[in-house]
């Protein structure tokens, strides 16, 4: 594996000579970050700025390594509850970008993986909907209690569809 990873880093380089070309056109302090559009939904534009810096090596070896940063951020979070609305929407952030960055080290397009646990909270909560109305109730009158039990038991239910 050691062997491979100078041939990457060479790799690297030799498409950062390209980069390197493009900065000189650009002008000098030019940022590799520039030109990724501000009107990007948060989480495309996250992965592209990871991207573009990954090319340049600032990027993580090892995927545990990502999942540690992300233990961090929440940590730091859950300390922020205290502190404010910007404070924890600063945190937040911090957060989801890690696992934008985790999600692109392991070649996962965030968004579609974000998509398809919608799509699985509908189901659920479809499923503790239907329940409910077989019992003569609705979400809006069951308790949260209720609610929960039957979340465990949609988990279930949707796994075997």
């Amino acid at each position: 594996m050691s062997s491979v990873m100078p041939v990457l880093k060479t790799a690297m380089q030799c498409s950062n000579s390209g980069s390197r070309s493009k900065k000189k056109e650009r002008g000098e302090d030019s940022s590799i970050l520039e030109g990724i559009p501000k009107t990007l939904p948060a989480l495309l534009r996250a992965e592209r700025l990871q991207s573009r810096a990954a090319k340049v090596g600032f990027d993580w070896d090892h995927p545990q390594q990502i999942i540690e940063k992300i233990e961090e951020e929440l940590s730091e979070l859950k300390e922020s509850l205290s502190q404010g609305q910007d404070r924890i929407e600063e945190e937040l952030g911090d957060l989801l970008f890690t696992v934008v960055n985790l999600a692109r080290f392991l070649k996962m397009d965030p968004e579609n993986a974000l998509q398809e646990c919608n799509g699985k909270f509908i189901q659920r909560f479809q499923h503790i909907e239907e329940r409910l109305r077989s019992q003569g109730s609705s979400v809006e009158i069951a308790s949260l209690a209720e609610m929960d039990a039957l979340w465990t038991d949609a988990k279930s239910a949707v796994k075997r569809r």
